[in-house]
């Protein structure tokens, strides 16, 4: 019995051993071990984001020093006054009035100090007075559209992470995710470097959030208002952010990049941005995603102009859901290829279009002009296995709508 004894002892002196050692050799681990495990908030870019971040950090200490004082008390009296000890309950403990006064006043003294600068974040994220430039964002489902009125700019910039990495429904992903997976766009907010950058937000379907952490930014989109908030980036460089709503099922496939680049370069980006989105100003004023030229008045329509119009048009709003292929995600998207909504009736696709489709995830786009919607109906008339040979014009769309 006394060797079975010893030998348990043995044992489980070396089950501590290896405990032990494994636990030091977890607090030796090189700090970059641990860097996967980053918690705090991102590292702020903007006046803004960084007194945000020093208001979280500030009310982090306060927090953490009421843990301590409350805690180091409570072990303290249960040490102190335990059983053990010999103390006994006072039953003729009575409540107070000093002890009630204490406990009430320093919480409010506490909470004061955390108000007072709290409440100054607040005021200075609501001031939008004296901006360098206005850019209006409004959202989409599922995307973001900008316009620069002053430099007569406008574009849509949509999720560019091809789906190959993100899979179709019911089906594994056939590339390794990217180093930016789902946080890519193809066409990002471009704004330069120390200007005071206002925002005007809104939203053409339902509540979308403009999130961008490290600007500082997370405003609301509420269709019928518009509401402006602002941020100034500090440093050149790509801050991501993502929609902080729940705006339907492609939500998570709604990302935002802004890039602040130095004066110059961002002046070398609007000459470029005006001969790929310039808009005149009435027209940024009620720009839709597509963007796409008008054709000249009296200008005869051809099916092969409107079908390239139209791919155009369907990239910007409808290649996410019904895919560059056609093939859509059923049962979610259905193909556009071979439907018979696309193949049937002119005045089905069209009242579709106009009205979206109750019950699915499918959008009314009446927000695109009467040349865009023919334009993107004869193209999906006439591509992938779809071979109609016919073309809608805008008068049908006008007549539909007016009916």
């Amino acid at each position: 019995m006394k060797s079975i004894n010893a030998n348990g002892q043995q044992h489980a002196l070396a089950a501590l051993a290896r405990s032990v050692s494994i636990g030091l050799t977890f607090l030796v681990s090189p700090a970059t071990a641990l860097a996967a495990y980053d918690v705090n908030i991102a590292a702020p870019a903007s006046p803004i984001s960084s007194q945000i971040y020093g208001l979280h950090m500030y009310i982090l200490y306060v927090c953490a020093a009421i843990f301590v004082v409350v805690f180091a008390l409570m072990f303290y009296s249960i040490f102190k006054f335990r059983r053990s000890n010999g103390s006994k309950p006072d039953v003729n403990f009575h409540e107070s009035t000093l002890i009630e006064i204490i406990w009430t006043v320093i919480p409010f003294v506490i909470l004061l100090f955390m108000a007072i600068p709290a409440t100054k974040t607040v005021l200075d994220m609501k001031d939008t007075t004296n901006p360098d430039m206005t850019v209006k964002v409004t959202g989409y489902q599922w995307g973001w559209r900008y316009d620069y009125a002053a430099e007569e700019v406008g574009f849509y910039s949509s999720l560019s992470t091809p789906w190959s990495q993100i899979g179709q429904p019911g089906e594994k992903a056939t590339e390794e995710k990217g180093k930016d997976y789902l946080l890519e766009v193809d066409n990002p907010m471009v704004v330069p470097v120390g200007k005071r950058v206002r925002l005007l937000v809104t939203s053409n379907d339902v509540i979308h959030g403009w999130y961008v952490p490290q600007l500082g930014v997370n405003q609301y989109g509420i269709p019928g208002f518009v509401k402006d908030v602002w941020f100034k980036a500090d440093k050149v460089g790509t801050f991501k952010g993502q929609c902080s709503q729940i705006c339907g099922k492609l939500h998570g496939y709604m990302p935002i990049t802004v890039v602040v680049k130095s004066e110059a370069d961002y002046a070398k980006w609007v000459a470029e941005a005006k001969t790929r989105w310039g808009v005149t100003p009435v027209a940024a004023a009620a720009a839709t995603p597509a963007a796409v030229a008008t054709p000249e008045p009296g200008k005869p329509l051809t099916l092969v102009d409107l079908k390239a119009a139209g791919e155009k048009v369907y990239a910007a709003n409808c290649v996410t859901c019904h895919q560059a292929s056609g093939k859509g995600m059923p049962p979610t998207f259905p193909a556009l290829s071979g439907s018979k909504v696309v193949l049937g009736p002119t005045e089905g696709q069209i009242n579709i279009l106009l009205n979206g489709k109750p019950g699915t995830a499918m959008a009314s786009f009446a927000r695109l002009s009467d040349f865009e919607i023919a334009a993107v109906m004869t193209y999906t008339k006439n591509s992938w296995d779809n071979s109609t040979g016919k073309f809608v014009t805008p008068d049908d769309i006008k007549a539909k709508r007016k009916s």
